[in-house]
């Protein structure tokens, strides 16, 4: 994929981000390639992280602590699981410039615009967003620099943010490449629950089903996956801090979806022990479209085996 030419000048002066993982790595090689920032600057809890993100040189400057990390920024990006994210906004706090725009990429917005909300003080901005868009890999070596091309990002300001401070997160976001939409945070979190959070459940619950059947040895479940499962395994090998604290944060929304999803899935019982075949026909016809219609957007590859190369 083509990254677009860089920018002019730099979008942001000095940016920072904290927890160099998959997203955060990928923020910073993006950044690097489009030349959006005077200084990026990187900070994770792990000295071994730090050590690896000096030594494939995505960032001006590799923090020791979040203190150093955040005096002088501009834009502070926190890439950490959301249930650190009350702690990580402690840690900052006293050292944030007036003025200074901060920001996330969790993939629940509610809980953590009001675990930074808590302990940001009043003089800078929170501008909460999720980038959706990942792997099932994780750590400083899987990001790159392509990750949010075409994809969404969706900007979940407070009632009554600044509006400076919301166009330049997504601003941010639209140079990197993404497609930015803005929503409240309760509105994303149920969107979310729909369309990521419950299928990563539903993924980690089937793939741990498949490895607990007696009747079954979890060497032969690995030997004979077909597609379906293995393409479930694929989602349950995702970050398990990560998701476990997704869910945890994300609880009313996802009790609220996985209600109805089991009304269906009670439905579709139903309808295969009375050999209703009209019903599953009718349900696959409709599941099949909307196949489609995320190909048809450009959210996903048409190509054979989802797009992954045949070895």
């Amino acid at each position: 994929m083509v990254l677009d030419p860089p920018l002019p000048r730099p979008l942001v002066g000095r940016l920072v981000v904290i927890g160099i993982g998959l997203i955060g790595s990928s923020i910073l090689r993006a950044v690097q390639a489009r030349a959006l920032a005077g200084a990026a600057v990187a900070y994770d809890a792990s000295e071994p992280v730090r050590a690896r993100v000096a030594e494939l040189g995505v960032a001006d400057e590799v923090a020791v602590t979040p203190a150093e990390a955040v005096t002088g920024a501009d834009l502070v990006i926190l890439c950490v699981p959301v249930g650190a994210m009350a702690a990580v906004a402690q840690a900052i706090a006293p050292h944030l410039k007036p003025g200074a725009i901060v920001s996330d990429v969790g993939s629940v917005k509610g809980a953590v615009l009001k675990a930074l909300s808590a302990h940001l003080p009043e003089n800078v901005h929170i501008v909460p967003a999720h980038p959706v868009a990942g792997t099932e890999y994780s750590g400083p070596d899987a990001g790159f620099a392509t990750l949010f091309q075409n994809r969404w990002s969706i900007v979940t300001p407070p009632d009554g943010a600044d509006e400076v401070a919301v166009a330049a997160v997504s601003a941010f976001w639209q140079a990197m490449g993404a497609n930015v939409e803005t929503m409240s945070a309760e509105h994303h979190d149920l969107v979310l629950a729909i369309t990521s959070h419950v299928p990563h459940l539903i993924a980690y619950n089937i793939v741990g089903t498949a490895a607990d059947l007696e009747e079954v040895t979890q060497s032969e479940v690995i030997k004979y996956s077909a597609g379906g499962f293995r393409d479930f395994t694929r989602i349950a090998a995702s970050d398990p801090t990560m998701w476990r604290d997704v869910f945890l944060n994300n609880r009313e929304a996802v009790i609220e979806v996985l209600g109805r999803f089991t009304e269906d899935l009670i439905a579709l019982q139903r309808a295969i022990r009375w050999n209703e075949g009209d019903t599953l026909f009718d349900l696959f016809t409709r599941t099949r479209a909307i196949r489609r219609s995320i190909i048809e957007i450009g959210q996903e590859t048409a190509a054979p085996d989802f797009g992954r190369e045949r070895k």
